[in-house]
């Protein structure tokens, strides 16, 4: 993943990304990368190889990434949340209009789990709400 942090690329990686310096090009003609740092993107941790402590630049860039990055994850799991909305609408237009009976044998007791299982949650977590704000007001 490139980005526009001068001197820096950034290979992504499921739980954070490692960050490399671009070198000048070499006599070849090819491009050095030269490993900087891996940072974590759940923990907010950010390691020079070894454990050696990164330079002031290095540790600004690696900072910036990784607040974009976080920035970037967060919005895709607000908007994975949105289709699942989707999905849910889309699903019980399928079963009203289109399912065969050996479609929904085959996902009824799934769907009403998982159904179950998110409702309870949503309804804890809103009566959570609700206590707190009863509770501040």
């Amino acid at each position: 993943m490139m980005t526009d942090l001068s001197g820096y690329y950034f290979r992504v990686k499921e739980t954070g990304g490692t960050m490399y310096r671009i070198g000048d090009e070499t006599r070849h003609r090819r491009v050095d990368l030269e490993q900087v740092a891996v940072i974590n993107t759940r923990n907010g941790d950010i390691r020079g190889p070894g454990n050696r402590p990164l330079a002031p630049e290095d540790q600004a860039a690696a900072e910036t990434w990784l607040a974009r990055r976080q920035a970037i994850l967060a919005a895709r799991q607000i908007d994975d949340i949105h289709r699942a909305i989707d999905h849910m609408n889309l699903t019980a237009q399928w079963v009203q209009s289109q399912a065969s009976a050996e479609d929904l044998d085959a996902v009824t007791e799934p769907l009403l789990l998982a159904m179950h299982d998110l409702r309870t949650i949503l309804v804890r977590k809103k009566a959570d709400r609700v206590e707190a704000a009863r509770k501040e007001g």
